[in-house]
């Protein structure tokens, strides 16, 4: 194990034994994913949200960047042609997207919320330190209020050339879609349509609009769970592109009805599409490439592209005939050779890049968030590495606008040529 164990071995197997959606963390841990989760971890069920101590704290994420404002909207989207694959008999594919976008007009309109009530409660119970590995006991931090700079329901401004192009995140393993917030909203103040996608029973929780909430369900075999998730993971984003393409005809997606925001049918441009993800979320964004070529470009955060057993993935065995970027952590990143057989079998553009200082959740919002909640030195170090937040944040946020900038709108590539004065923790690797 060398990608997302402690370099001091002091924390426990459970708590890295899914680890921020570490893929990698799962190789020599098999044994202990099953016990890793808790008992009644598989449920769909209408929860009470638990009370917020008066002692957590209230958390902001930094305010996007971008030349505009950014509005948020929730769909709930039920693939009726696919059965749940996680649950025989529960009925269709159900999932939750949040579309975030250019907006206009949001003053007066509320914010978007970080993360609904029922899922707030089991994210600060469950996963921030069990699944997440998070130095955060329970009680620190009041999730459900954390500030976004996101405004709900806005109408949809006019990106630079019109329509928008969209972008889709998956996030990782143990993670909700929500822990991708800062880039997303980020992409979103520059002109782009991003749609983060929680994948339901694998993510950690998933809170419906009924209230009710769906959590992950246990492995029981961590390599066959492993490579079901990721077949699934890529017949959840056919679909949402499926749906998307409704959307963008008029159609409303949502299995409420619940009124759309403003000029957002129409507004998307499905002939410029991209995806990136964190952990097994960029190796999600990797094989969905392989699978549909809507997508026309992809970017991997530190996940793997080598399966459980060392043998590689099929997209790492013939690599991809779009660009493709892999960013990856301080130190060692695909536990195998996922990424240098990629990047070997991959005649067109891909690019290698390491952040300095960082860590795996440095590519989440716990590097914004943890900062927050004043941890012991070592603690933060473990959790998000020794790089200055603020430096990690801007540095990621202008990698990932530029890599989609240039191919998915055609401007300027030069910060992905080489190392950057202005961005010296960015590494390129050879």
């Amino acid at each position: 194990m060398t990608n997302q164990l402690p370099r001091d071995g002091r924390r426990t197997t459970r708590r890295r034994a899914l680890t921020a959606c570490a893929v990698s963390a799962m190789l020599g841990l098999t044994a202990a994913l099953t016990a890793a989760l808790p008992a009644a971890a598989a449920q769909r069920a209408t929860t009470a949200s638990a009370p917020t101590p008066s002692s957590a704290r209230p958390l902001s994420l930094p305010a996007p960047n971008g030349r505009y404002p950014v509005g948020e909207v929730d769909l709930h989207l039920v693939d009726h042609a696919r059965p749940d694959p996680w649950h025989s008999g529960a009925g269709p594919r159900e999932l939750m997207v949040s579309v975030y976008y250019p907006a206009t007009h949001t003053t007066g309109r509320p914010p978007a919320p970080y993360m609904l009530p029922a899922a707030a409660a089991h994210f600060d119970e469950v996963t921030a330190n069990d699944y997440l590995g998070l130095h955060v006991p329970p009680g620190r931090a009041d999730w459900a209020r954390t500030v976004t700079h996101v405004t709900q329901g806005a109408p949809v401004a006019a990106g630079p050339r019109g329509r928008l192009p969209v972008v889709l995140y998956s996030p990782g393993l143990g993670e909700p879609r929500t822990w991708g917030t800062t880039l997303a909203a980020d992409l979103a103040g520059h002109g782009y349509a991003v749609v983060t996608v929680d994948h339901t029973y694998e993510s950690p929780e998933v809170q419906f609009p009924d209230g009710s909430l769906a959590t992950m369900v246990p492995p029981s075999d961590p390599d066959a769970f492993l490579r079901k998730a990721l077949a699934v993971r890529v017949a959840d984003t056919g679909f949402v592109l499926d749906r998307l393409k409704a959307l963008n005809s008029g159609q409303d997606p949502d299995a409420q009805r619940r009124p759309l925001p403003d000029r957002l049918a129409g507004a998307l441009n499905l002939h410029e599409v991209g995806m990136f993800g964190h952990s097994m979320g960029g190796t999600a964004a990797a094989l969905s490439m392989d699978a549909d070529h809507r997508i026309a470009a992809g970017l991997d955060m530190d996940g793997n592209l080598t399966y459980l057993d060392g043998s590689l993935m099929p997209v790492a065995r013939h690599g991809l005939d779009r660009p493709f970027l892999l960013l990856g952590k301080d130190g060692d990143t695909d536990t195998g050779p996922g990424w240098q057989a990629f990047r070997a079998h991959t005649p067109g553009w891909n690019r290698q890049l390491t952040l300095l200082g960082s860590e795996h959740a440095s590519f989440t919002d716990a590097e914004a968030l943890i900062p927050q909640l004043r941890l012991r030195p070592a603690e933060r170090t473990d959790d998000i590495g020794t790089i200055d937040p603020a430096t990690a944040i801007r540095t990621t946020e202008a990698y990932v606008s530029a890599y989609f900038d240039h191919w998915l709108r055609g401007r300027s590539g030069r910060l992905l040529e080489g190392p950057s004065p202005t961005y010296p923790d960015m590494v390129f690797v050879k």
